[in-house]
C-alpha cells in the first residue's frame, strides 16, 4: 500500500477511528490494532512478504529473552549470533545470492574460467533492509545492556512491524520507539495539526516535486549513451532532487502519521543540500541510517579511537558497507566509496588543515557536486552506464534535448524553485518567523501546497524510490 494511493487514503482514517474512538481507552487494543493494521498495510503488496517480518519477529523476541536471562556472557553470545545470522542470513539470501553469485562467474570468467550456476528469482520483500535493521537494534542493545527487552509479545510485533515507517524508515531504535508502546498516547490538537503539515508537505515533496523530475530523469538515465553536455547534467541535477524530495517525502508522511497516532519518531533529514561538507551532509541526508552505521558499525570498528590509518579504514569501511546495502550491485559499492574515501579526507583535513574555504557558498557548491557525482553511480544501471553519464556530461554541448514536452519541464522547474525557496527560507530567521506567527502567511504555504498537488501532482502513484531497498 503506498502512501500516495486510494487505498492508503482510505485505509488510514478507518485505522485512526477505530484506534482514538474504539480502542482510545485501552492501551493493549490499541497497539493490537497497530498490529493488525500494520500487516494489513504490508501484506497489500504480497501476502508472502509477511511469513518473513513475523519469522524475524519470532525470532528476535526470544533471544532478546535469551540474552537477558543467560547469566554467561557466552551464552549471551549464542542467542545474539542466532538473531544476527537469521536475520542477515534472510537479507544476504532475498537480496545478495544472486549478486555474489553473477559476480563471482565474472571473475572467474575474467580470467578466462566458464563457470555455469544457477541463481535464484526471488523478489526482494518490501521494506527488508529496514525492519531488519531496527530488529537488530533490539537484539543488539539487549546484550549491551542499554535496554531491557519486552515481555509483551504484541507490543515487540507492532514496534517491529509498525506500518508509517515499516518499509523505508526512519529506521527507529528500540530504546525510542519501543517504550512508546507501553505508554498511554492521548490524540491532541498540536499532534494532529503537526502531523497533517508533515503529511502535506511530505505529499507535495512526493507526488509534485520527485514524480514530476522523475519524467526527465528516467529516459535520460534508461539510456544514456543518446544524450550529451546539458541534458545529462540537468538530468543529474534533478535526480539530485528526485531522490531528496522522493526519500525524504515519504519521511514526513510516515513522521506526520505516527504523530497522528501519537507516536514521535525521528527526523530523517535536515535540509542536505544546504551542507558545507560530506559530513555534514551525513549529518542532515537520512540521520537514522547514517547514525545506525556510527553506533553499531563505526564504532565497534574502533571509530577514530584507534591508530590514524584504522580510523580511516574504519571510515571507508562503513560507507562501503551503507554503499551495499543499498542494493546488489557495484554501483552503490562505488557510491557508498566515493562519500567514504571524500569523508577520509575531510577528517584528515580537519586533523591537518591542509585546506581552509572561506565562503559558505563556495563550500556548499562543491559538496553538492561530488554528491551529484556520486548519484550518478547511485542512479545508474550499470557501472558502464555511470561513465557513459560522465563521460558524455563532459561534451561541450549546450543544446537540452526534447526528453519531456515544455510544459512539464517548466512544472518541474516551478515545483523545484518552489522547493529550495521553503528550505532556504527556514535558515532566514525573518521570513520563518514570519511563518510561524502569522496564520494569514501560514495558511497561505497551505492552500498553495494543496493547489499545486491538485494542479501538477501526479496521479500514476509511483513507488517511492527507497522500496526496492
Amino acid at each position: 500500500m503506498l502512501f500516495n494511493s486510494f487505498e492508503f487514503f482510505l485505509f488510514l482514517p478507518i485505522v485512526l477511528f477505530l484506534y482514538w474512538a474504539v480502542c482510545r481507552k485501552n492501551l493493549r487494543y490499541q497497539n493490537l490494532l497497530v498490529l493488525t493494521g500494520s500487516y494489513i498495510f504490508y501484506g497489500w503488496w504480497d501476502w508472502r512478504f509477511l511469513f518473513l517480518i513475523a519469522a524475524s519477529t519470532l525470532v528476535d523476541y526470544f533471544t532478546g529473552l535469551g540474552i537477558y536471562r543467560a547469566t554467561q556472557t557466552s551464552r549471551k553470545k549464542i542467542f545474539l549470533w542466532l538473531s544476527l545470522g537469521f536475520n542477515l542470513g534472510m537479507l544476504g539470501i532475498f537480496k545478495y545470492y544472486n549478486f555474489f553469485i553473477d559476480s563471482w562467474v565474472e571473475a572467474w570468467g575474467a580470467m578466462g574460467f566458464a563457470m555455469h550456476t544457477h541463481t535464484l528469482n526471488v523478489i526482494l520483500p518490501v521494506g527488508i533492509s529496514f525492519y531488519t535493521f531496527q530488529t537488530l537494534s533490539y537484539t543488539i542493545d539487549v546484550y549491551r545492556g542499554t535496554l531491557k527487552p519486552t515481555r509483551n509479545f504484541v507490543t515487540f510485533a507492532a514496534f517491529v512491524s509498525f506500518f508509517p515507517q515499516l518499509v523505508a524508515g526512519p529506521i527507529e531504535r528500540a530504546s525510542h520507539l519501543l517504550p512508546q508502546f507501553s505508554r498511554f498516547r492521548s490524540v491532541t490538537a498540536k499532534g494532529i495539526r503537526i502531523g497533517l503539515k508533515l503529511i502535506l508537505w511530505g505529499l507535495f515533496k512526493k507526488v509534485v516535486v520527485a514524480d514530476n523530475l522523475a519524467e526527465f530523469v528516467t529516459p535520460v538515465y534508461e539510456s544514456p549513451e543518446n544524450f550529451y553536455g546539458i541534458t545529462l547534467i540537468v538530468a543529474t541535477i534533478f535526480f539530485a532532487f528526485q531522490i531528496y524530495c522522493d526519500f525524504s517525502g515519504y519521511s514526513d508522511i510516515a513522521i506526520g502519521t505516527a504523530r497522528l497516532f501519537g507516536f514521535s519518531l525521528m527526523t530523517n533529514f535536515r535540509t542536505p543540500y544546504f551542507s558545507q561538507s560530506i559530513q555534514e551532509f551525513w549529518g542532515r541526508w537520512h540521520i537514522s541510517l547514517s547514525t545506525w552505521f556510527r553506533d553499531y558499525v563505526y564504532i565497534p570498528l574502533g571509530g577514530n579511537r584507534t591508530t590514524l590509518v584504522k580510523w580511516q579504514r574504519n571510515l571507508i569501511l562503513t560507507f562501503l558497507i551503507s554503499g551495499l546495502w543499498h542494493g546488489a550491485n557495484w554501483t552503490f559499492v562505488i557510491w557508498g566509496l566515493i562519500h567514504g574515501i571524500v569523508n577520509s579526507f575531510e577528517s584528515l583535513n580537519k586533523k591537518f588543515r591542509w585546506i581552509s574555504l572561506q565562503s559558505s557558498i563556495l563550500s556548499i557548491a562543491i559538496t553538492f557536486f561530488i554528491v551529484c557525482i556520486s548519484w550518478v553511480f547511485f542512479r545508474a544501471e550499470s557501472v558502464h552506464d555511470a561513465f557513459i553519464v560522465l563521460k558524455h556530461a563532459l561534451r561541450l554541448n549546450l543544446n537540452l534535448y526534447a526528453v519531456v514536452r515544455p510544459y512539464q519541464l517548466a512544472v518541474s522547474v516551478f515545483s523545484l524553485m518552489a522547493l529550495i525557496a521553503f528550505e532556504a527560507s527556514v535558515n532566514v530567521k525573518i521570513v520563518y518567523n514570519a511563518y510561524k506567527t502569522s496564520r494569514w502567511v501560514r495558511w497561505s504555504a497551505y492552500y498553495a501546497l494543496i493547489f499545486m498537488i491538485i494542479l501538477f501532482g501526479k496521479t500514476s502513484h509511483s513507488e517511492f524510490i527507497y522500496f526496492q531497498f
